[in-house]
């Protein structure tokens, strides 16, 4: 493929920069410019000395170059280390353009390297997750997706598919064997059993590591003055939020982040529920309600155990009585804490209980993706779909048929069945030097 170029770290000064490098003629072209001949290696190696345009050194460099197909990509990949300054990288990019080659889109190197066969898809988005991992917990789950340990968990299914489907093209190749037929329907009930068993444990899974991955978005909601922005910055540990005794302080959402055993929790405090004439607060209500829509948690908080309830149609509410040091009469139906003296330990253990997630989740693999998640939940429901056409006797040419589909949907998890403009979506997230 043409060589293509871009750098690869941060244009940011510092001690070194990287040029990577990839396609046919990659050696040639930098050798042209380089005071070594990289093209009578045949092996990986490092070179040391002077990118030249002409007579002029630009540079004083160390290059690594990596044979096809023991590269990342696949390809012949040359990567040139330089001085860190983006004068110097713009001078070497813009004379190796000069030569022939073109600057990398989003993502193009690991592309190629999906597309040569060095990775599968699942391999290729962990590039991209692993990049922007905030947690340490979040990037131990991405690196068995990045070593391949993840994809290794569904290979069993596909390759008892495949065996289930070649079996199954006997019987309608030889249709006169009716022994053959009833044998297969019996297996394909008891394969896709397993294989139904093992998905739904891939996708509680996976629903756990995304959760660890990504975090959870929590909305704090309540009436003007029961301490919504107190509670914020008590979790973050920073005065992020205005607090006064004004009502309706907070007319915008103010956002915080916490880790709580390794589970990050996107908060949003929000502006007092009530019913103002004030039009800019109105806006903020507006902007309450949205944020309990998008929430995948919320915390209701208030400083009254009798008060009237907001109406919420969201599936998980924590009820929260703040200012506990100032009510004296305590029941054992709700959780009480005081923001302001930093007393939050049972709202803590309470979004724990509600979260559900074991961080023991972060020593396995799993399909911590929305891409992968969603189509480990469609081959769930096609393994219904099937064993309902089975229980009914349909043609077992239609099983077959419906059996690829489930094939075909397990084989899109790895990329193998993935559209193109599937693909260059994804890839279109990724920095230009990755």
């Amino acid at each position: 493929m043409e060589p293509i170029i871009a750098l690869a770290t941060s244009p940011i000064k510092s001690a070194l920069h990287l040029i990577r490098i990839s396609g046919t003629n990659a050696f040639k072209i930098v050798s042209s410019c380089f005071t070594s001949d990289l093209t009578k290696d045949k092996k990986k190696s490092i070179h040391f000395g002077y990118i030249k345009n002409k007579n002029q050194i630009i540079d004083q460099v160390v290059i690594l170059i990596f044979p096809h197909p023991h590269s990342y990509t696949g390809e012949d990949v040359v990567e040139i280390i330089t001085h860190g300054n983006a004068l110097i990288d713009n001078e070497i990019i813009k004379l190796m353009l000069n030569k022939g080659m073109r600057m990398a889109t989003n993502g193009e190197f690991t592309s190629r390297a999906y597309l040569n066969h060095k990775i599968d898809l699942v391999q290729a988005e962990a590039v991209n997750d692993l990049i922007n991992a905030t947690t340490s917990e979040s990037k131990q789950i991405i690196t068995y997706a990045l070593k391949g340990e993840t994809s290794k968990l569904l290979l069993p299914i596909k390759r008892g598919l495949l065996d289930l489907i070649s079996n199954l093209e006997v019987n309608i190749d030889y249709p006169e064997y009716k022994d053959i037929e009833k044998v297969n329907r019996k297996r394909i009930k008891t394969d896709l059993t397993k294989f139904q068993k093992e998905i739904k444990k891939l996708i509680k899974n996976g629903e756990e590591g995304l959760i660890i991955k990504e975090g959870i978005k929590v909305a704090i909601i309540g009436k003007p003055n029961v301490g919504k922005s107190t509670l914020l910055n008590t979790l973050i540990k920073q005065d992020k939020a205005i607090v006064t005794n004004i009502p309706g302080t907070t007319r915008d959402i103010v956002e915080g982040e916490v880790n709580i055993d390794g589970i990050t929790l996107h908060l949003l405090d929000t502006a007092g529920i009530r019913v103002t004439n004030n039009k800019i607060e109105n806006i903020g209500v507006k902007k309450t309600y949205k944020a309990i829509k998008d929430a995948d948690l919320v915390i209701y908080l208030t400083d009254k155990i009798n008060e009237k309830e907001i109406k919420l149609n969201h599936k998980y509410v924590i009820k929260v009585i703040n200012k506990a040091d100032l009510i004296k009469n305590k029941d054992n139906k709700h959780i009480y804490i005081s923001a302001k003296k930093h007393q939050i330990k049972p709202l803590i253990n309470k979004i724990k209980e509600v979260v559900g997630v074991s961080t023991s989740v972060i020593n396995h693999p799993s399909f911590a993706n929305a891409r992968e998640l969603g189509l480990l939940k469609r081959s769930n429901q096609l393994i219904d779909e099937i064993l309902s056409e089975v229980n009914k006797n349909a043609p077992i040419d239609i099983v077959a048929v419906l059996l690829n589909n489930l094939l075909n949907t397990i084989l899109e998890v790895f990329g193998d069945k993935a559209s193109l403009d599937l693909t260059k979506e994804i890839f279109s997230r990724f920095c230009v030097g990755k």
